[in-house]
């Protein structure tokens, strides 16, 4: 009989491994929390471990804060993260299943320029972007910061790899033998055999549209219309004589809580699509 020893103790130091990283990405959130919980005169006097009891008057200062539209800027965080994410997702798939399951002439050039294009960053195109959304009267509104998410390289070629591992072309044929349309195929038989995908990809989409600072800025004016990165910012260049650590904590951390509950309701399909991904025809 074999020696468990040194298969015990690796065991052992991959669990005190992932207890160290544990404590390491949970201990700053422990930390914004303590913070949102203290006053801006308990915050100047340094760090502390120990949670105050300054979270419900720091909540209500933000809240009543009538240059500071909290809730607001935190609805329309969601409303922008949460189209983002449903159509940069269903419309990714939609591509990269056209593109995966038709064959066509221009095939492998298409899928060139989307890989070309991914590899352009957002500041580059900036001044154009401004000017084509002034142009068609779209400033100053939120509908520049969901539009463009329609069309996203780095999705799109999420989705194209997860059906190659994981759609058989027989299937669709079986189905189109059945007389099943195409859009009925893809939105009947090819999404729910994604659903681990599209989950994934929606998280990533909704916290980087969430996230997302350089793109409001540049086309956001109007304070009932910014989105909470905006209006963090807002808050911390404040007036030195009113400034108050406090609110900012406490801004961040209610602006952290959609996310967390988010990656929650959509994380079970991360485990599914790494499972589902690692099975092969």
């Amino acid at each position: 009989m074999k020696s468990k020893g040194p298969s015990h103790l690796r065991s052992i130091f991959a669990h005190i491994v992932l207890v160290i990283l544990s404590f390491m990405c949970l201990f700053f959130f422990y930390i914004l929390f303590v913070n949102a919980t203290r006053s801006h005169a308990d915050l100047q006097k340094g760090f502390s471990a120990l949670p105050g009891n300054y979270f419900l008057e720091n909540l209500k200062n933000v809240a009543n804060d009538g240059t500071f539209p909290m809730f607001r800027g935190i609805i329309n965080s969601l409303v922008v993260s949460g189209c983002s994410a449903a159509i940069c997702t269903y419309f990714s798939a939609l591509t990269a299943y056209g593109l995966y399951a038709y064959n066509f002439k221009c095939k492998k050039v298409a899928f060139t320029f989307i890989m070309a294009i991914l590899v352009m960053p957002t500041q580059v195109t900036a001044m154009g972007f401004l000017r084509l959304v002034t142009n068609m009267g779209m400033y100053d509104s939120l509908l520049p910061l969901i539009i463009p998410s329609i069309a996203s390289p780095a999705v799109f070629y999420f989705m194209y790899s997860y059906l190659q591992s994981s759609l058989p072309l027989s299937l669709v044929e079986a189905a189109r033998i059945d007389g099943s349309g195409e859009f009925r195929t893809f939105n009947q038989i090819v999404i729910p055999i994604m659903k681990p995908a599209i989950a994934v990809q929606a998280i990533f989409t909704f916290v980087g549209s969430w996230n997302n600072y350089f793109v409001p800025a540049l086309v956001i004016q109007s304070k009932d219309k910014m989105t909470v990165p905006i209006l963090i910012a807002t808050l911390r260049g404040a007036d030195y004589m009113n400034f108050d650590m406090g609110k900012i904590y406490t801004m961040i951390l209610v602006a952290i809580v959609p996310i967390i509950l988010v990656y929650l309701f959509l994380s079970k399909y991360i485990i599914a699509g790494v499972t589902l991904g690692g099975v092969k025809e």
